[in-house]
């Protein structure tokens, strides 16, 4: 199924991926920076939430469909997140909706939020508070600006996080948010002498948020 999305500089059209549930409510997701939406994690994840009774809805971001390797601009991620949500709200037009996303989908649902995006509460699967090894660049000032449930499930050795104490700083500053610890998880939720392949990781992750939603 394709979806557009009215960009500055024209309409471009994003694929997405429906998956039905049992009436729980809609968990759209989001793929990282660097893979699309049919990166196993994320197919593992989402068939996980349809067999608890979540819909999911996975799409690309247009610079991912169009071929690129790198991020568009902010905005157009923004943009997109808000066709998607409206999409699916089309689709599920009062189910409660939750904005899922990994690492850079996930930041990406988190400023469009904070611009006033109406969702029911945000997922952040490893959510990227900085560059490895760049502590000193957060991408949080937006964080505590944002009133729905936040939750963040993050792995314990993920560079992107740490040190911990500054994630945790951060967390400390948002309004309702929660985090989820993965013992030993990277960035994708490996852990280190663990062989998963990535589809079961996404999937152990799915009871998480399950638990999250109902509360």
């Amino acid at each position: 199924m394709a979806i557009e999305v009215d960009l500055p500089k024209g309409v471009v059209t994003i694929s997405t991926a429906w998956g039905e549930g049992s009436g729980r409510g809609t968990v759209l997701v989001a793929h990282g920076a660097g893979a699309g939406m049919e990166h196993p994690f994320l197919i593992g994840f989402t068939d996980a939430l349809n067999a608890l009774g979540f819909s999911t809805m996975r799409f690309m971001f247009p610079y991912r469909e169009q071929g690129r390797r790198m991020p568009g601009p902010a905005a157009h991620a923004i943009l997109t997140w808000r066709a998607a949500v409206a999409h699916a709200r089309s689709l599920a037009p009062t189910a409660p909706l939750w904005a899922a996303g990994k690492s850079y989908g996930g930041r990406m649902a988190s400023m469009a939020v904070a611009e006033g995006l109406d969702v029911d509460g945000l997922i952040y699967l490893g959510y990227p508070l900085h560059p490895p090894g760049r502590p000193e660049k957060p991408r949080a000032e937006h964080l505590p600006s944002i009133t729905v449930p936040q939750l963040f499930i993050e792995g314990t050795n993920d560079p992107f996080i740490q040190p911990v104490s500054q994630f945790e700083d951060v967390i400390a500053t948002c309004q309702d948010a929660r985090v989820e610890w993965i013992e030993g998880g990277g960035h994708s939720f490996e852990v280190k002498g663990s062989k998963r392949p990535a589809d079961e990781i996404g999937a152990s992750l799915a009871p998480l948020v399950a638990d999250f939603a109902a509360s």
